[in-house]
């Protein structure tokens, strides 16, 4: 399961803060008109997310999650902010269940 978490975390960071971008890129878009930032943006942040939801297979698959679990958490992409608090979230359940079987 660690070997699984680290490329999760990572991911999550890293397809929240596309996320946050966009954002900004969508203002710029739809509210000044300057369209380049989201169209570079857009494609670049849905590869990622692509790569997030294999991640969270992979880990939600070692760690026996339930589905409707693994798609709470892949839906975690997806509204801004949320991969941080569930990145948080989801360590400290696979932290946990790995110190419970060590014990």
């Amino acid at each position: 399961m660690e070997s699984a978490l680290k490329p999760f975390r990572v991911l999550a960071y890293v397809v929240g803060v596309m996320l946050l971008v966009l954002c900004v890129g969508m203002v710029l878009r739809y509210g000044f008109g300057e369209a380049a930032m989201s169209k570079i943006i857009a494609p670049i942040h849905g590869g990622l997310y692509m790569i997030y939801l294999i991640a969270v297979m992979n880990l939600g698959m070692k760690a026996r999650w339930s589905w409707p679990y693994m798609a709470g958490v892949m839906l975690g992409g997806t509204v801004p902010f949320l991969s941080f608090y569930v990145e948080r979230r989801v360590t400290q359940r696979v932290q946990g269940a790995l110190a419970a079987a060590e014990a």
